[in-house]
């Protein structure tokens, strides 16, 4: 319903880039462009200064970005005032995971909802915890499932479910056959760890902290920026790992992996996030309210409880 001129306006000015807007708004740069020119024109005056390669609003572009906000909240607001009245649960949502999330828990939670919403549109977009952050930080997606915590109070966070992360290793490996592994002899062995930014390395070096284990000492042999790299790379005798439970069942139900407790155990939230906004879409409260109903119903592993 809205004028293409502000939604393209207040994308730019919300992300202060022309790039990243084109991308949001799957448009090409030079389309983006010509819709904040046309407005521009329309108003008779520039909207953002451009220097140094660097984006920022003018005097004016602060005043219609102001307004361009209260009007796409009442556009909200009027769309599901009609769709509570009409029952109707339609629209696009984006939803952003990091990677264990995405790749272990949201396909059987999305597959479901969209299962019983068929004229619901989804999206699913997978980085890491920092990126998916900064994804409903920036408005590029409307709801954002992580597996670490979220430092910008701004945001809402609410935990859905906790996950267990164990000791991954061989079968063959000497730790193996044991009922649990203390973090102090776990981590004196050749250890494959995950990327700068995501939330099971974020968890890992917060858990040798409270160990009272120097994260500067660690034995780190690998970096991947997959749970299924790191699979293959301790099933290859490389080293090894922790990982979600939740990702493990595959491998330990043919034998290929062996998932051992820590001691003290290490435990971790996912957690939905998304910005604070007095009105959201229909769909985006029916998804919330499904998704909270599915983690209850559902354990650890990904079964349902009984």
């Amino acid at each position: 319903m809205a004028d293409r001129r502000l939604q393209v306006f207040y994308t730019v000015a919300k992300l202060l880039s022309f790039t990243k807007a084109a991308d949001t708004l799957h448009m090409t740069q030079p389309a983006v462009t010509f819709q904040i020119r046309q407005l521009e024109d329309h108003f008779n005056t520039r909207l953002f200064d451009r220097t140094h390669n660097r984006v920022s609003l003018t005097e004016a572009g602060q005043i219609a970005y102001q307004f361009s906000e209260r009007i796409f909240e009442l556009y909200t607001e009027l769309d599901n005032a009609i769709k509570e009245l009409t029952g109707d649960i339609s629209g696009a949502l984006t939803v952003g995971a990091s990677t264990t999330i995405a790749e272990y828990m949201l396909p059987a939670l999305l597959g479901t909802f969209k299962a019983e919403h068929p004229d619901v549109n989804l999206r699913l977009r997978v980085s890491n915890t920092e990126g998916i952050v900064s994804m409903v930080e920036n408005n590029i997606i409307d709801l954002g499932v992580v597996e670490a915590p979220v430092a910008n109070k701004n945001l809402v966070v609410e935990i859905c479910r906790e996950d267990e992360l164990v000791a991954v290793v061989q079968p063959g490996h000497p730790l193996a056959d044991q009922s649990s592994v203390a973090a102090k002899t776990f981590f004196s062995y050749p250890f494959i760890c995950r990327e700068e930014g995501s939330g099971t390395r974020e968890v890992i070096m917060e858990y040798l902290d409270e160990q009272g284990l120097d994260r500067n000492s660690l034995n780190e042999c690998l970096e991947l920026g997959r749970s299924e790299s790191i699979k293959g790379a301790v099933e290859a005798g490389m080293g090894v790992s922790i990982l979600s439970r939740t990702s493990l069942a595959k491998e330990i139900e043919l034998g290929r992996l062996k998932a051992v407790p820590l001691d003290p155990p290490l435990c971790r939230p996912f957690s939905f996030v998304r910005q604070r906004q007095k009105f959201r879409l229909r769909a985006m409260e029916e998804l919330l309210n499904f998704a909270r109903h599915y983690c209850e119903e559902h354990a650890e592993d990904g079964q349902p409880k009984n």
